[in-house]
């Protein structure tokens, strides 16, 4: 396929005969030579764009297990709502008065989010899930420099999310972290010794990466309550346990949200996605201002937030995927335990599956997602579980989460979804199966894989470190 360089035939439109006067400015910064842009009429500047659209591997194009992600189908009735034009011309900058109707559906994002949590306040600020466990790291460092209670530490189980350790690092804090049992689970005998008084927090995703659900979470709770600490929940898993329990029952005090991986807002291209914190009563007065409120007559941006730590995110967070969220929300009604009871049920089946085929590390019943490791694989044939992701690319699969969580070697980290059929899980399985029959006795397709997309093997070592991305005329 040729570059939009490549395509230049000077068939380009020119918008004026007029020739601008630039004399005053600064000969030091004019080029000397025309700027290199390609001149192509507007048909062929749609089907470049069309032929690379083709190449992306999306959701609408195959299967998207990818771990711990939630790549799951996005209703398009969603991006409908979102581009309404009431939605998409209305300034940040408008008063209270005049943005009723988005401040609104906000503050009902608001309480059905409190209702599905169970926490007492929420901001829609954040901008993304890292940027949510960010701000809810700040709310617990300002809750305890107010109390005048100095905390230097937050644990962080081995099975936690995997930003959790420098979300928490970027507010000041030392890490602890705490191993794993062997049944995939926070080790309780491990947590007791590394808690003590400089403990502000732990940080925990549950169910965890491993897609195990903690059952001790309740003695866990009442282990850093009575330490005086509190519990940050990572709503990474989300789509997990929504309906069936909720983090204010676990006992947590924080709690973020993805909204662009639970409540079906497009996730990946680099965003937009959306971080909403929820927190119990003793914190409401620590989110960031201004959170939306109602008076009974008008919806309005309230700054009044006594230890605030301030804004994180300009014209308070992505309206688009809070309108988006909101939706999916609304759609599905009570129905949203159905997508937890799916997805769960998807997870499950694919690892009763592929257990025979490959090594189940912990095998315990999961939840949304499961971790398979392809160190036999490694082991007996050389072949690794980079590879097998990479043979998976030839079977319109976009591979799964591979090597992490890093307490699983060789991690094949699987995630279903609710939104996926029993027909396309058997493809799926039977396509895992496959690979791992090649692995015994045709090791070289799957070393030399992917055979048929439009990149074949890079050097991923070569090309992250030294990445060309400048167009050079050959």
């Amino acid at each position: 396929m040729k570059t939009i360089f490549e395509k230049n035939n000077n068939s380009g439109i020119c918008l004026t005969d007029e020739i601008e006067d630039l004399s005053f400015l600064n000969s030091a910064f004019l080029r000397k030579e025309a700027c290199n842009i390609p001149q192509v009429g507007e048909l062929e500047v749609l089907r470049h764009y069309k032929e690379l659209s083709d190449r992306n591997f999306c959701i609408e194009k195959g299967f998207y297990p990818l771990g711990s992600c939630t790549m799951k189908y996005n209703p398009k009735v969603n991006e409908l709502l979102a581009s309404l034009e009431g939605h998409t011309n209305l300034h940040p900058l408008m008063s209270d008065e005049d943005s009723q109707g988005a401040l609104q559906l906000m503050y009902n994002l608001q309480e059905a989010l409190k209702k599905i949590t169970g926490m007492d306040a929420i901001t829609l600020q954040p901008a993304a899930g890292a940027h949510g466990e960010l701000t809810g790291m700040m709310i617990v460092k300002k809750y305890f420099e107010v109390k005048g209670d100095k905390r230097t530490k937050v644990i962080i189980p081995d099975s936690a999310h995997g930003t959790n350790p420098a979300s928490a690092h970027m507010c000041g804090f030392e890490i602890v972290s705490v191993k794993s049992n062997a049944k995939g689970q926070v080790d309780i005998d491990a947590l007791k010794e590394v808690l003590d008084k400089d403990v502000a927090a732990i940080m925990m995703t549950n169910p965890n990466t491993l897609g195990i659900f903690e059952e001790n979470v309740l003695e866990i709770s009442k282990l850093m309550h009575d330490n005086g600490s509190l519990l940050y929940y990572d709503g990474a898993n989300y789509n997990a346990i929504m309906g069936y329990t909720n983090p204010k029952l676990m006992g947590f005090d924080v709690v973020h949200l993805n909204l662009h991986k639970t409540f079906a807002t497009p996730h990946g291209g680099g965003g937009p996605g959306a971080g909403p914190v929820g927190v119990v009563e003793e914190l409401r007065e620590f989110l960031p201002a201004p959170v939306i409120d109602f008076d009974g007559e008008m919806y309005y941006r309230n700054y009044n937030i006594k230890h605030s730590i301030g804004s994180v995110k300009s014209f308070y967070g992505n309206f688009g995927v809070l309108v988006k969220a909101y939706a999916y929300i609304l759609m599905m009604g009570t129905n949203l335990k159905n997508a937890t009871e799916d997805a769960v049920l998807n997870a499950n089946y694919l690892k009763e599956k592929l257990k025979k085929y490959y090594d189940l590390p912990y095998d315990e019943p999961c939840m949304h997602e499961f971790v398979l490791s392809g160190e036999r694989q490694k082991h007996d044939y050389g072949i690794s579980t980079l590879n097998i992701a990479k043979r998976l690319m030839d079977e319109n699969t976009h591979p799964p989460t591979v090597y992490f969580p890093l307490i699983v070697h060789e991690a094949i980290m699987i995630e279903p979804t609710e939104s996926e059929t029993k027909a396309r899980l058997d493809e799926f399985a039977d396509v895992m199966i496959k690979i791992a029959k090649e692995c015994e006795r045709d090791t070289e397709k799957v070393l030399s894989a992917p055979h048929n997309t439009p990149v074949k093997r890079v050097d991923e070592t070569l090309a992250a470190r030294h990445p060309d991305l400048k167009y050079t005329e050959q």
